[in-house]
C-alpha cells in the first residue's frame, strides 16, 4: 500500500512543534506493515542543500507566481518529495512567520501551492510511483482533498487534526487565485464566518478524519473545544477516530541518551540523581532532597495554562520545591517567569528559548514535569516524562487524560498510578496537584514505585501503527483498491 503524506514540517528536517515529530516517525513505525509512505514537504531555505541533491520528478513553469519542481530524496530513513519553489519558501527564519513575528502575508498562496502539488501527485503520481491513499496533516495541507474532489479524482484521503485551534483562515477574495470553485464557498463547504478555512476544506472533503488522541476526538465535538467546527465534526462522527501519538524510543531513551551525565533505567534510578544535580546547577537551583524539582518544557501560552502556574508559584516554592522552565512564547509570560527567578532565587530558574539538548537533560533530571494545558490534542512531553521516570502532573484533557494514570487512592492501591491529573483547569486545582505531588514525593517507596511503573508504560508507536494500518486498509476497501 502506497501512501502520500502532505505536511508543512517533518522532524528532524524542519520543526516548530509536535506535528513534525508525527510526520517524521509514523512512516518508520509503519515499516513492515505493508505500508510505504512518501512525505511531500516544502523545500524551505534550511532544506535547500538536501533538495539540490534530489532527483527531479515533476516540474512547473508556473506555480502560484513562479517556477517550481519536485525532487525525491531519501534522508534519515524517510522517502521525501521536496517542493522546491524559491518564490514561496526560500525565506529565513520561522516557516510560518515573517521577521515582524506575524504570519507571512502570502501563507494562503504558499500552502495553497503545496496542496495543488499534493493533489497532482495523488492524481498523476511521480514517475512509476502513485499513491493509493493521501494523508494530509493540519490546515497547511487541507486543500488537497478539495482539489481532488474538484477534479473528480477518487484517491481516498484522511486528514489528521493535530490542533483544531489552527484552521488556516483567509480572505474569500483568494478563491480564484487558489483555484477553488465558488460552489464550495458555502456554510456546508469551506466557508467559516465569511472566510476560507483550509482545515474545514479537509474536514468536509476527506473520507476519514483522525485526531491525535481518543479523548481529543470526543472533545472536538463539543463547543468548548471544537473552535467553531464542532458541528462539522459531529456530522462526521462516524468517520472520526482518535489515534494516540507515540514517541521515538531510540531518540528518547534514558539508558542511551548522550545528553545525560549517565544512562539509567528503572533498576538504576540512583543514576537519575546525577542528572538532577546537573540540571539544578544549570538553572542555579538548590532543591532540597525532600522536595521535588519540577520542570516545564513548553510554548509559553495561555493554551498551555502557564499563566496558572505563575499564580501557583508561591505554593510551589512554599513547599520547598523548585522549578526549571524552558520555553518561549507570549511576552507577558516570559517576563513573568523571568521576574519569578528574581523573586525566588535558587528555587525558580528559566531559560527563554528552546534547546533540544537541554530538554533531554530536564526530562532526565527533574522529578516531575508540569503540563497544565487548557486543551492538549495529545502532548509529547508527558510521554517523554513517563519514559524518563519524570512524573507527569497534567490537566485532565485530550491526550494528557489518555496517557497518564492519576495517583488517586484506588490507583495507588491497585499499583497502577503513573502520574497526577487535575481538573478543572484552574489555579486552585493546579495548586492542589502540586501539593499532592509534594506529599507523594515525601513517601519514597510510593514515589519510586510510581517512577518504575511510569517507565514501563508503553509510549512508542506500536499500537498506534496498527491503528493507522487498519485505517488505511479500510480506506482501500472503500475505494475498491484492496
Amino acid at each position: 500500500m502506497e501512501v502520500l503524506f502532505v505536511g508543512s514540517e517533518c522532524a528532524p528536517f524542519v520543526k516548530t512543534g509536535g506535528l513534525a515529530d508525527v510526520i517524521g516517525v509514523v512512516p518508520k513505525a509503519l515499516t513492515g506493515r505493508g505500508v510505504r509512505i512518501r512525505v511531500l514537504l516544502p523545500a524551505y531555505q534550511t532544506l535547500a542543500d538536501l533538495a539540490a541533491n534530489g532527483r527531479e520528478v515533476t516540474r512547473y513553469d508556473s506555480l502560484m507566481g513562479g517556477s517550481a519542481r519536485v525532487v525525491e530524496v531519501k534522508a534519515n530513513g524517510l522517502d521525501l518529495l521536496l517542493l522546491e519553489a524559491r518564490h514561496l519558501f526560500d525565506r529565513p527564519g520561522n516557516i510560518y512567520l515573517g521577521p515582524d513575528g506575524n504570519d507571512w502575508g502570502d501563507n494562503a498562496i504558499r500552502f495553497g501551492a503545496l496542496c495543488q502539488v499534493g493533489a497532482d501527485l495523488a492524481e498523476k503520481g511521480a514517475g512509476k510511483w502513485k499513491p493509493d491513499i493521501v494523508h494530509v496533516h493540519d490546515w497547511q495541507a487541507g486543500l488537497v482533498p478539495l482539489y481532488l474532489r474538484q477534479r473528480g479524482c477518487n484517491v481516498p484521503c484522511v486528514v489528521s487534526i493535530h490542533n483544531v485551534a489552527f484552521q488556516g483562515l483567509f480572505d474569500a477574495g483568494l478563491l480564484e487565485k487558489l483555484g477553488i470553485s465558488k460552489s464550495y464557498f458555502t456554510s456546508e463547504g469551506i466557508e467559516y464566518y465569511g472566510r476560507i478555512s483550509f482545515l474545514k476544506a479537509a474536514l468536509v472533503c476527506c473520507e476519514k478524519i483522525a485526531t491525535v488522541s481518543p479523548t481529543y476526538a470526543r472533545e472536538l465535538m463539543s463547543p468548548e473545544f471544537g473552535m467553531g467546527l464542532e458541528g462539522v465534526l459531529q456530522a462526521r462522527r462516524a468517520d472520526l477516530s482518535g489515534i494516540l501519538n507515540g514517541i521515538d524510543l531510540d531518540v528518547w531513551n534514558p539508558e542511551t541518551d548522550p545528553m545525560l551525565p549517565a544512562g539509567y533505567n528503572a533498576r538504576s534510578l540512583k543514576k537519575k540523581g546525577l542528572a538532577r544535580a546537573e540540571l539544578a546547577e544549570r538553572f542555579g537551583l538548590e532543591p532540597p532532597r525532600d522536595a521535588p524539582l519540577f520542570c516545564v518544557i513548553s510554548r509559553l501560552t495561555s493554551q498551555k495554562g502557564l499563566d496558572l502556574l505563575v499564580q501557583t508559584l508561591p505554593a510551589l516554592t512554599g513547599r520547598g520545591a523548585a522549578l526549571a522552565l524552558l520555553g518561549t512564547g507570549e511576552k507577558q509570560l516570559e517576563d513573568s517567569f523571568l521576574a519569578a527567578t528574581r523573586r525566588y532565587p535558587r528555587q525558580v530558574g528559566a531559560v527563554i528559548g528552546y534547546d533540544e539538548a537541554l530538554s533531554h537533560l530536564m526530562q532526565g533530571g527533574a522529578d516531575a514535569i508540569l503540563i497544565p494545558s487548557r486543551f492538549e490534542p495529545c502532548g509529547l512531553t508527558q510521554l517523554y516524562g513517563l519514559r524518563y521516570g519524570t512524573i507527569p502532573v497534567v490537566s485532565r484533557t485530550g491526550g494528557l487524560a489518555d496517557t497518564v494514570i492519576d495517583a488517586n487512592e484506588a490507583a495507588l492501591i491497585a499499583n497502577c498510578a503513573t502520574g497526577l491529573q487535575f481538573s478543572p483547569v484552574t489555579a486552585f486545582a493546579l495548586e492542589n496537584a502540586i501539593h499532592r505531588t509534594c506529599d507523594l514525593f515525601a513517601q519514597p517507596q510510593i514515589w519510586s514505585a510510581m517512577i518504575r511503573r511510569a517507565m514501563k508504560h508503553p509510549v512508542g508507536w506500536e499500537n498506534s501503527a496498527k491503528s493507522y494500518a487498519a485505517l488505511y486498509a479500510e480506506l482501500t476497501m472503500m475505494s475498491g483498491k484492496a
